[in-house]
């Protein structure tokens, strides 16, 4: 055997070592990037920075977040790179009610057929409908008999929104109609004190400087917000419209289930935590874990809530 055959043969075995060794890593071994598809700031920026620290603490690989925003309505460029990215956990995204729910069927092709599987839903936010405290009407049902015989004006942040949508809807099957509406870039105190809209669909957050000069008439949301407890939700007062906006992770569905499990487990015990669950008790927001069954489950059933909240608006 000559020294040159040694050789290559030496070559070949750290070639098949090195090669196994890859094989075997085990996840994470490089920087893993949580995508936001919006502007850094809100809810679901906070609470997912709040995981990506909480990552990098536990398994020692940098992680961030990284916003992507755009496309509000569609097409969610941050959902399409996650989408286009290879299905190894190391791309993951946050993602509104709108994206798993709505994005491949509103003619996104990256996004189309259903790209994303939930590792688990954290946040509902705390939207909610609201008016002056010194307004003729102390509830839903008041409002829908008041606006029969008088122009009630309705503020909102977009007429694609969830929440904007179940607002509308809600007023077809009461039996009423706006007598007008308009997006606004800001729904707070001021918006209400100035008489530009006589009631908002708004987020609680926005209000809560306020709160003992207005009035909540229903929450957007699954269960009642303990900031505001005697606010009935939509679902108890139509069981047609009980939808809210949510927040979760998600990854693409060839995502091998170790990889899956191993992002779950830090995302869990950080949405429980102290520190954001006093994001919860400071924001009205509703902080939780819904595991991936449970998620599933909810995407399927808000997929059917949305369909017939567009039929009832047709």
């Amino acid at each position: 055997m000559t020294v040159t055959s040694v050789l290559k043969g030496c070559v070949a075995a750290v070639g098949l070592a090195l090669t196994a060794g890859a094989a075997l890593a085990e996840y994470p071994e490089k920087p893993v990037n949580f995508i936001v598809p919006w502007p850094p700031g809100d809810l679901e920026d906070v609470l997912t920075r709040m995981i990506a620290e909480d990552f990098q603490e536990e398994y020692g690989v940098a992680a961030a977040v990284v916003n992507k925003p755009g496309g509000g309505g569609g097409p969610f460029p941050g959902a399409i790179e996650v989408a286009n990215a290879p299905a190894d956990g190391y791309t993951v995204g946050s993602f509104v009610i709108g994206v798993p729910v709505m994005g491949h069927q509103i003619d996104i092709p990256p996004l189309t057929p259903e790209k994303f599987d939930p590792l688990g839903i954290f946040l509902t936010y705390p939207f909610v409908i609201a008016t002056s405290g010194d307004a003729p009407y102390s509830s839903m049902e008041e409002l829908a008999a008041h606006a029969q015989e008088n122009d009630v004006v309705l503020g909102h942040f977009g007429d694609v929104l969830t929440p904007t949508q179940v607002t509308k809807a809600y007023a077809k099957s009461a039996g009423f109609e706006w007598g007008a509406d308009a997006a606004f870039d800001a729904l707070d105190c001021n918006t209400l004190a100035s008489g530009d809209a006589d009631v908002i669909n708004t987020t609680l957050q926005l209000i809560l400087p306020c709160l003992d000069d207005v009035r909540v008439l229903v929450s957007i949301t699954d269960s009642r917000i303990p900031l505001v407890p005697d606010a009935p939700t939509i679902g108890e007062l139509n069981p047609d419209l009980d939808i809210a906006l949510w927040n979760g992770l998600f990854v693409t569905k060839d995502t091998p289930q170790d990889v899956r499990d191993k992002i779950v487990a830090v995302a869990q015990k950080t949405v429980m935590s102290d520190r954001a669950q006093a994001v919860a008790a400071e924001t009205g927001a509703l902080v939780y874990w819904q595991d991936a069954d449970t998620s599933t489950a909810r995407v399927a059933n808000d997929i059917e809530t949305m369909a017939r909240i567009s039929t009832a608006l047709e």
